[in-house]
């Protein structure tokens, strides 16, 4: 099969776009968001009685630049891609409010249908995951701050992915016990059926299929795309920083 040249620029724009459409579906199917997604969904829930500024979107670049501060913080040094990573968040936050709006009066009421549709979110997301690891283009800063901290202190990748996830997992529950106080009001024997503030059995899914999607999505896209850039010369600036 022939393959699509050029197409590094483009796998960027499919990652932006799918990640936030997925993430979107799955937010809509009320089963539960990614452990990586929860924190921005919960926060905004909370945020948004105060004022309609806190969407998901714009909470979500919130958090990723305070992560990239805490990131300068621990290596002690700013790096150009650091802030591209933030411009690349915005651009994302940007995206996902945008179909959140478009999907603003979609509702699933049957119980088979809504997780038929985490699953179709979770590819989806996989998908645009997948796209972003096959451009040049900087990664959102949940990506760099692992991969930075790894590079840092000489820890295998997967192991602070897997603490990374682990964190964020424990910091969202942690915000939505504190800060709706509902934790035990909350009917736990239709965790299946319902969530827990953004947090519930679709998140535990969508972790375990999660890396076996992406992986599977890869292959499909070396299958179709040859990812080489379409503007050589900006992808040596960007690497070369």
């Amino acid at each position: 099969m022939k393959r699509l040249k050029k197409t590094s620029e483009l796998m960027w724009v499919f990652g932006i776009v799918f990640v936030a459409l997925g993430v979107t579906i799955c937010s809509k199917a009320d089963l539960g968001v990614s452990m990586i997604a929860a924190p921005a969904f919960i926060l905004s829930e909370k945020l948004i009685t105060l004022s309609s500024f806190f969407t998901v979107g714009v909470t979500e670049y919130l958090i990723q630049g305070v992560m990239l501060i805490l990131l300068c913080i621990v290596l002690r040094k700013i790096d150009f891609r650091f802030l591209l990573s933030f411009v690349v968040a915005v651009i994302y936050g940007c995206t996902i409010d945008l179909f959140m709006l478009i999907f603003e009066g979609v509702v699933f009421n049957e119980i088979w249908l809504r997780w038929v549709m985490l699953i179709v979110g979770d590819i989806i997301t996989a998908f645009g995951v997948a796209c972003f690891f096959r451009t040049y283009f900087p990664l959102q800063v949940y990506e760099l701050f692992v991969s930075q901290v790894s590079a840092k202190f000489g820890i295998a990748l997967v192991k602070v992915k897997r603490f990374f996830d682990y964190s964020l997992l424990a910091i969202s529950l942690l915000l939505s016990i504190v800060l709706f106080w509902d934790f035990v009001s909350f009917d736990w024997t239709l965790i299946g059926y319902s969530c827990f503030h953004s947090i519930g059995l679709g998140t535990i899914i969508t972790t375990l299929i999660n890396s076996i999607l992406i992986m599977l999505s890869g292959k499909l896209l070396d299958r179709l795309f040859d990812p080489t850039p379409l503007f050589p010369k900006l992808a040596d600036i960007i690497k070369s920083k």
